[in-house]
């Protein structure tokens, strides 16, 4: 008879998903202690509150700055997350070139713990980020005209989004050796993503060709259906099943990168 080792033997579904929520909690305590760790989630989303809606409302909004922030916070609630997570993929790459996953390994926990842990841990910073961008907008008058269901639903829609797009901060974080040049790269992908969407500017503001890409960028379809959720303003149906189609697809084609790519560079 074989006797399994702690670090060899068969780990169950139950302690894998223990593992990988303690883990998680070291991910939310880092946040929680560290005055620096919130303003990464939400200095970036907070100065584009304050630029576009100071400065830049009179020529974007025509002048209607008030009418501008109503349209653009619910856009900013969906750049918060996305922007969230060039974090993630830093503070992956980061402790993997630190051989923090290494030690990892020799104890008996599953082999998807860490990286489950640091996709369940993010759920803290997307509330965060999301959260403090919806409470700055009404204190510098965003006002909801439907009703809480709605502002839980947009809300949780946001998280799903991050989660899902963590996946692309995840594969850099696997891929690049050094943690400085993850940004970098991650910017190149979120970049297009927000600025190229109808969250600081309305799409037939835009050449023809750009409109292309704007009608059917995530961050336009999610930035709609918050505006529907939020001011009561559009149709949700059409825009939600865009953005979860693009969510579905997100995972689809990150997900089994970032794992192949995990297994490799931790010889697994």
């Amino acid at each position: 008879m074989t006797t399994l080792t702690p670090a060899s033997r068969r780990i169950g579904p139950l302690e894998a998903l223990g593992s990988a929520l303690f883990l998680a909690s070291r991910n939310v305590g880092k946040l929680w202690k560290s005055p620096g760790a919130i303003l990464d989630v939400t200095l970036q989303p907070l100065l584009m509150l304050f630029l576009f809606t100071l400065l830049f409302s009179g020529a974007i909004g025509g002048g209607d700055r008030d009418g501008y922030l109503q349209q653009l916070v619910p856009g900013l609630m969906v750049f918060s997350p996305l922007y969230v997570t060039i974090g993630t993929g830093v503070a992956l790459c980061t402790d993997i070139s630190k051989g923090f996953f290494d030690r990892l390994r020799s104890l008996p926990i599953a082999r998807s713990a860490p990286l489950a842990g640091v996709v369940i841990g993010d759920v803290a910073r997307y509330v965060v980020s999301v959260a403090v961008v919806l409470g700055v907008g009404m204190l510098m008058g965003f006002r909801v005209h439907t009703n809480p269901l709605a502002v839980l639903a947009s809300v949780g829609l946001m998280i799903a989004f991050g989660l899902c797009a963590c996946w692309m901060a995840i594969l850099a974080g696997i891929m690049l050796d050094a943690p400085a040049s993850v940004p970098g790269v991650l910017i190149g992908a979120v970049m297009p993503l927000s600025f190229g969407s109808n969250v600081f500017a309305a799409a037939d503001s835009m050449p023809g060709w750009v409109q292309a890409w704007v009608n059917i960028n995530p961050v336009t379809l999610l930035t709609d259906v918050n505006r529907a959720l939020l001011l009561g303003e559009g149709e949700v149906t059409g825009p939600l099943l865009g953005g979860l189609a693009w969510m579905a697809g997100l995972v689809l084609v990150f997900f089994p990168l970032s794992m192949r790519a995990y297994r490799r560079r931790l010889g697994k």
